[in-house]
């Protein structure tokens, strides 16, 4: 897929998740988007290899399709793209992750269950689900720190425990002594104003975050229903969900008991006023942190060639690229040791590989190019993939007159980086037969 190709799709300029699927159907990845348009175009920017990594240009590179599904808010999209993930799976969506785990949120199995955030690793290094102590998953979520601000959005609209809360045999213990403080040795059910003074109220409960388990100023059932509000929030149910609470208000309102219908009311509003100004300004504060990693480091063209007399004297070296300018403080010269075979060039690359991948402390180059044909391309292939670096690979052919006749390799690349590519190739010819 070209960028002039996202025209066709209309991508709006709002909140929602986003598929890039291949020629088939099958979705590739899925994401979120403040805003949809300007998103989706940021995968077809000249410098996405470097941004975003090879695993991203590959996806582009296939996809075929763009589709969205619009949401009204960004809240929304983080858990439509979470739903969608776990759903579907998208091969590059795993791929991106990239040995890092993956951001959960979980409810416990208690009398009164509390909200957390887990990691994948943690949920399966035996400090997890063992017991079946959750009793309801939700996720993946990519970026924790988005997840961080949408649960401090839910937890204003919604009160929950959480591991700072006091266990709730600890609230439990509370009321009770509160109760035969009053009477003696018989407890009776407290007021919310008693339950209060019985038992101190979590710092949580005291900044309005936690529903007041802790002072027993909710029941059970109460704290259940609250739960099942979450959890249609995360399935991604918010229709549904604003029925069960007008519902529930106009309950109450018949009953008389306007604080609690009052409640209601409030939550009804804030669900149809989401306010995430914050997890716009984190997509924000990941752009800039995009952005000022690219500056931050040159995007390295690192090229290889060989030189010799009819086999003898045989020399390797290595120059670089950054950035379009030569930076030959990072040229390196091997002179090769292999005695046998002399004429294989294939062979002295493989040694000047692999003797270039013992020394990291050379920097990590972005784009490796090699001068010859598919034959060299792939013999570096080989040799980069046994070392375990991830790389892309190019090779320049070259005419009888050894000037640049074709760049073999990915084309996305070959054409963002084709003036970077040949002075780097050119500048390993000029230093082979110089060093040689």
């Amino acid at each position: 897929m070209e960028r002039k190709d996202l025209a066709k799709f209309n991508l709006p300029d709002a909140p929602g998740i986003y598929r890039f699927l291949d020629v088939k159907g099958k979705i590739l990845y899925v994401g979120k988007a403040t805003s949809l348009s300007d998103r989706v175009r940021s995968y077809f920017a000249n410098d996405l290899l470097h941004t975003r990594g090879k695993h991203m240009l590959d996806m582009v590179t296939k996809a075929a399709l763009v589709t969205y599904t619009q949401t009204d808010s960004v809240l929304e999209a983080l858990i439509l793209e979470a739903s969608e993930i776990k759903k579907r799976e998208p091969y590059y969506n795993s791929k991106e992750k990239d040995n890092k785990s993956w951001n959960y949120v979980v409810i416990t199995r208690e009398e009164y269950p509390r909200v957390l955030t887990l990691r994948e690793r943690d949920m399966f290094s035996g400090i997890g689900d063992v017991d079946g102590q959750y009793k309801y998953t939700f996720g993946p979520f990519p970026q924790g720190s988005h997840l961080g601000e949408a649960l401090k959005i839910i937890r204003r609209i919604f009160p929950y425990r959480d591991n700072n809360c006091l266990p709730a045999q600890t609230c439990q213990k509370s009321m009770f002594i509160g109760a035969k403080t009053r009477n003696g040795n018989n407890a009776r059910v407290l007021t919310a104003r008693q339950r209060v003074s019985a038992g101190k109220p979590c710092f949580n409960r005291q900044i309005g975050l936690c529903p007041g388990v802790c002072t027993g100023e909710i029941s059970q059932k109460a704290y259940a229903e609250r739960i099942r509000q979450i959890k249609l929030l995360f399935e991604g149910k918010k229709s549904l969900l604003l029925k069960r609470l007008t519902r529930l208000m106009h309950d109450h309102a018949k009953k008389l008991e306007f604080e609690a219908a009052g409640e209601y009311k409030r939550m009804i509003f804030a669900l149809r006023h989401i306010q995430d100004i914050s997890l716009i300004k984190e997509d924000v504060r990941e752009a800039s942190r995009e952005v000022a990693s690219t500056r931050r480091r040159a995007f390295r063209i690192e090229a290889y060639d060989v030189a010799h007399i009819s086999g003898k004297y045989t020399v390797g070296v290595m120059t670089v690229v950054e950035d379009g300018r030569t930076k030959k403080s990072g040229y390196r010269k091997f002179r090769i040791r292999i005695l046998k075979d002399h004429s294989d060039d294939t062979l002295h690359l493989e040694e000047v590989l692999r003797r270039r991948f013992a020394h990291p402390d050379w920097g990590k180059p972005d784009l490796l190019v090699v001068d010859g044909g598919v034959a060299q391309k792939r013999r570096a292939e080989r040799v980069i993939k046994a070392l375990g670096v991830e790389v892309e690979i190019v090779s320049v052919v070259k005419d009888k007159r050894h000037k640049p006749q074709a760049i073999l390799g990915n084309k996305e690349i070959a054409d963002s980086f084709k003036r970077g590519i040949l002075i780097a190739n050119m500048e390993a010819h000029r230093f082979a037969v110089a060093y040689h």
